[in-house]
């Protein structure tokens, strides 16, 4: 709703001494120049930069928006910066607390300042994915007839929690985690900007790098982070922040790993290595390791996917899809939920029968190939559908595996030189047995002798 007096007045207290408000909405930017990360939706002509008035003018007028991002992206900090930077009549509802009745208020005002003073309304409504289908649906006329132009921000898919006919009448911006860099460079504005802690302390590398795992991407975990860590430290007579008062402040002990350099091969390495090796619980510890430290949830969902093929195989036919279907999920969801699926997925993985079968397939397969062990096609598999190949003999002599009672035909596949070559070697782990007995009986019906 618009401000009262109280809240005008508490606002403006705020503006007088800022200390009194929390890190993270002092921090909060000011322009959309000071934003971090999100370039792709601040570029000249965005919609974001014609709300705030630039470029915005001639027959085509701003766009309402829906920015759908993870939490501490900063969808709340750009609706606030185009309060500050605007020449409109700014409005904010939360659908936590707001119904249809202040909707309809909201647009009536709109109504009237537009047709009063010619001045436009723009509506930001936090968490819009709150509001039922009936409450959406309030919001229609005014935006179709840009009685209000809206910013509604929603941390969940608006395909499923926004109606269409409001989806098709404003413009979906995607607002993507913030990267290490991002939250580096908020940091460090935030220790020595006269609006945050004015260089009071200061930040080592170790602590530092410890704020990047706690932020996992976003800024306003990063700040609360910041702020509690800064005070301990001043508290205790602290210079700086070291990594033990951080880990005292937010509870949560440093996980010795370096995404970038041995732990984190070292670790993927063992957490693979613990699945193959059927132990669940160590796979569980690696896991719980890499989760903690923030790693790329995709990193780690790519190493399953792997070695679902790699050390599983046929012997588990579903490992590969319940690894594939977890890094799909995985993309899609983003952490804290993400190390539930990937702890899934890994369990799946560490408790099914083992086999490398598969891979020492492919490989025998592959160092014949680049041993020159090929030779050419045999001139029944060829291909018979051009014009001219039957009298190149293509295709004559071959016989259709349909047409015969078992559905399998004694003739040579292979070229020459590998016609009784064995790639396959099938282990009698889990499912695998089934696959040995196939193996074994359709090389024996193809009049196949071992090599």
């Amino acid at each position: 709703m618009e401000p009262d007096l109280f809240t005008a007045a508490a606002e403006e207290r705020q503006e007088k001494d800022p200390t009194g408000s929390p890190l993270a909405v002092r921090m909060r930017p000011r322009t959309l120049d000071e934003v971090l990360g999100q370039q792709h939706l601040l570029k000249p002509g965005s919609p974001l930069r014609r709300l705030v008035g630039e470029g915005a003018s001639g027959p085509a007028g701003p766009s309402s928006v829906i920015l759908w991002g993870p939490p501490g992206t900063g969808k709340t900090t750009l609706a606030y910066v185009v309060s500050k930077a605007t020449n409109k009549r700014f409005v904010e509802l939360s659908a936590i607390t707001a119904g249809v009745k202040e909707v309809r208020a909201v647009i009536d005002g709109a109504r009237r300042a537009s047709g009063g003073y010619g001045q436009e309304t723009v509506l930001f409504l936090d968490e819009i994915h709150r509001f039922s289908k009936a409450q959406q649906d309030s919001l229609l006329p005014a935006v179709e007839n840009r009685w209000v132009t809206l910013i509604a921000a929603t941390t969940e898919n608006p395909y499923f929690s926004v109606i269409s006919p409001l989806l098709s009448r404003s413009l979906l911006l995607t607002l993507e985690p913030l990267t290490d860099d991002d939250i580096r460079d908020l940091l460090k504005r935030a220790l020595t900007d006269e609006r945050g802690l004015k260089g009071a302390v200061t930040l080592p590398e170790d602590t530092e790098n410890h704020f990047l795992r706690i932020a996992g991407g976003d800024a306003r975990r990063a700040l609360t982070a910041l702020e509690a860590a800064a005070g301990a430290a001043l508290d205790k007579g602290e210079a700086a922040i070291t990594l033990a008062t951080l880990e005292e402040t937010v509870d949560r002990a440093a996980v010795k790993y370096d995404r970038d350099g041995d732990q984190h091969y070292d670790v993927a390495s063992a957490l693979i290595k613990s699945i193959r090796g059927s132990d669940v619980d160590a796979a569980l510890h690696y896991l719980a390791r890499m989760v903690e430290a923030g790693e790329d949830p995709r990193f780690i969902a790519r190493r399953l996917m792997i070695s679902a093929s790699e050390d599983i195989g046929l012997a588990d036919p579903n490992a590969l899809p319940i690894a594939v279907a977890a890094a799909q999920a995985v993309a899609m969801i983003g952490f804290p939920e993400a190390a539930l699926t990937l702890s899934h997925a890994t369990i799946a993985l560490a408790l099914a029968p083992k086999s490398n079968a598969a891979t020492t397939a492919i490989g025998a397969a592959l160092d014949d190939v680049r041993k020159g062990l090929a030779g050419p096609v045999p001139s029944h598999l060829r291909d018979s559908h051009y014009k001219g190949a039957t009298k190149l003999g293509h295709g004559k002599g071959y016989t259709y595996p349909h047409d015969l009672p078992e559905g399998i035909a004694e003739q040579q596949y292979a070229p020459d030189a590998l016609k009784d070559r064995a790639y396959y070697e099938p282990t009698r782990h889990g499912a695998e047995a089934r696959y040995a007995d196939a193996v074994e009986w359709t090389r024996k019906h193809l009049g196949r002798k071992r090599s």
